[in-house]
């Protein structure tokens, strides 16, 4: 690739911490230490021989789990931290978006925090009037700007800080988790300045665990394990791969849970219940098989009801109440539902289960996100929750 196609280059990059041991941090024990020839430290690598370049106007997308060396690898590419081995080299101008409202002084109300920011980010005082009103109109908080900034939520000071960081202009943008800001109307600015920046053509490095994001906006992307890359490549299919990783771990919390929930004899009504799915993946086509087991521990009949779920919202509702299932008193049942996958877009689902008194409707026991499953497809066209069989059809 030409070098001046290229936005971002990183070759090799080693990144390495020192955790000072227990008991390990005052002066006497370091000289004993010395003396005995002992480490009062222990190292953590986070990052362990990274490659990957990206191209000038891409939308580059990082993904992984917590801990997976996302933000080490961000604060890397700023300049933040100095890599042990390797090196990253940048073309043109870089703005990064990490730990936004960094400088901010919670005594100061947000009017001031404001400019205080924009100097930080190299504004002059005229240029920051200028920009003062799209800052407060972006951020929504204008009847707060009066407020002192310790009396704004968290969730108030980081779109505060992102609306003042968007106005730096820069050729490469470094993103780290701004979707979790806010509510629904401000992740859907968020949203079109992303659009934005696309038609600017601007190169953007978008850390994230929405995969719809990654999906929707980026050009690649990586997955990062345990400070490895495991997958760079399609956003589809980096995006899918992260699922199918988290289902495992997902399991195992809710396993727990549930255990721990069973454990609890306060529910006079249902007991052991439980759920499971014959695969993790699935392709569109095919039809999954959910087992539900439980056991009763009163005298009454039961109906079983689920909401398969997708980005948290709900995909599909489904109750038993228009036949009997098995309602025998202190005994184990078994019930099973096909769920047909035709109409499912691509993603990671979970599925949410209630057991209700089938009369009367009341809920006596219920369990979120009892199993977890990811739908393939090779068509990168449909989004959302539902797929629809288009025909298009050229009329002019």
């Amino acid at each position: 690739m030409k070098k001046d196609l290229i936005a971002i280059k990183v070759e090799g990059l080693t990144k390495s911490f020192k955790i000072p041991l227990d008991g390990s941090s005052g002066i006497k024990q370091k000289i004993i230490n010395i003396t005995r020839n002992k480490k009062g430290y222990r190292k953590f690598t986070p990052l362990n021989d990274i490659s990957f370049t990206i191209k000038k106007g891409e939308f580059f997308g990082i993904v992984g789990k917590n801990g997976s060396g996302k933000s080490t690898l961000l604060k890397s590419i700023a300049g933040i931290y100095t890599p042990e081995k390797g090196a990253v080299h940048v073309n043109g101008l870089l703005v990064p978006f990490i730990e936004l409202g960094v400088g901010f002084n919670p005594e100061l109300t947000g009017r001031e925090n404001v400019y205080l920011n924009a100097a930080l980010l190299g504004f002059s005082r005229k240029e920051t009037v200028n920009i003062y009103k799209d800052i407060v109109d972006f951020a929504e908080l204008h009847e707060f700007m009066e407020e002192q900034l310790k009396n704004y939520s968290s969730g108030m000071q980081v779109r505060l800080a992102f609306s003042i960081a968007i106005q730096a202009k820069g050729d490469v943008l470094l993103l780290d988790e701004v979707l979790a800001v806010g509510d629904a109307a401000f992740q859907q600015k968020c949203f079109d300045y992303f659009e934005y920046l696309k038609k600017e053509n601007k190169t953007i490095i978008l850390v994230t665990h929405s995969m719809d994001a990654v999906k929707r906006f980026c050009n690649r992307a990586m997955l990062i394990e345990k400070g490895r890359v495991k997958i760079i490549g399609d956003p589809a299919e980096v995006a899918d791969q992260y699922s199918v990783d988290n289902i495992d771990v997902k399991h195992k919390k809710n396993e727990a849970k549930d255990k721990d929930k069973d454990n609890d004899n306060e529910n006079e009504y249902v007991s052991e219940l439980s759920a499971s799915i014959d695969k993790d993946g699935y392709e569109r086509n095919e039809t999954a098989k959910l087992t539900l087991t439980y056991r009763l521990k009163s005298n009454f009949i039961p109906a079983v009801g689920l909401t398969i779920v997708k980005d948290g919202r709900s995909a599909a509702e489904i109750n038993s109440r228009p036949i009997n299932i098995p309602s025998q008193q202190n005994s184990r049942h078994s019930v099973s539902l096909d769920i047909s996958l035709n109409n499912f877009t691509q993603g990671l689902y979970s599925i949410d289960i209630v057991v209700f008194i089938k009369d009367t409707m009341r809920i006596v026991e219920s369990r979120r996100k009892v199993v977890e499953f990811v739908v393939k497809d090779d068509d990168r066209v449909h989004g959302g929750v539902i797929y629809l069989h288009d025909d298009w059809v050229a009329v002019d």
